[in-house]
């Protein structure tokens, strides 16, 4: 709890220490929890090969098998890309720029995820909540 009150609180684009970070985790990525491949598949988990679409209600596997899912876990350890984003709103690095997720040169473009968002958390299923209900409650009618 203590490790999760500071990485919200303290490792955050406002302080010394999490601009830090925030510079480290860009080139290098960001702290992730980590399963052991045997932890998962003692959890009853099964490792397939990328899923390429879904074919009679089954998931065709690129190895050509079809799996009848009960769900799917995407794996994560990503690259961030917004090659789609024809838009002059990146920064000398390739990432948005952006005042907690709001593009101030590009209207109703909005981003939650981001890494170091806010905080080292924003990019963590734990921590995007908080920057999502920031942007929600801007684009929300007032009322």
């Amino acid at each position: 709890r203590l490790m999760w009150w500071f990485m919200s609180h303290i490792l955050t684009v406002n302080t010394p220490m999490g601009r830090k970070a925030m510079a480290q985790g860009r080139q290098h990525g960001t702290p992730l929890g980590r399963a052991r491949r045997q932890e998962l598949a003692d959890a009853g988990i099964e490792l397939t090969p990328r899923i390429l679409g879904i074919q009679s209600d089954k998931a065709k596997t690129e190895d050509g098998r079809l799996l009848s899912l009960e769900g799917v876990i995407w794996a994560t350890g990503f690259h961030p890309d917004f090659h789609w984003i024809n838009l002059p709103i990146f920064d000398d690095h390739g990432f948005p720029r952006h005042l907690r997720g709001i593009v101030p040169n590009a209207p109703h473009l909005y981003f939650v995820g981001l890494p170091f968002q806010t905080a080292l958390i924003s990019s963590l299923l734990g921590g995007v909540g908080t920057d999502a209900a920031y942007i929600v409650k801007q684009i929300s009618p007032k009322g």
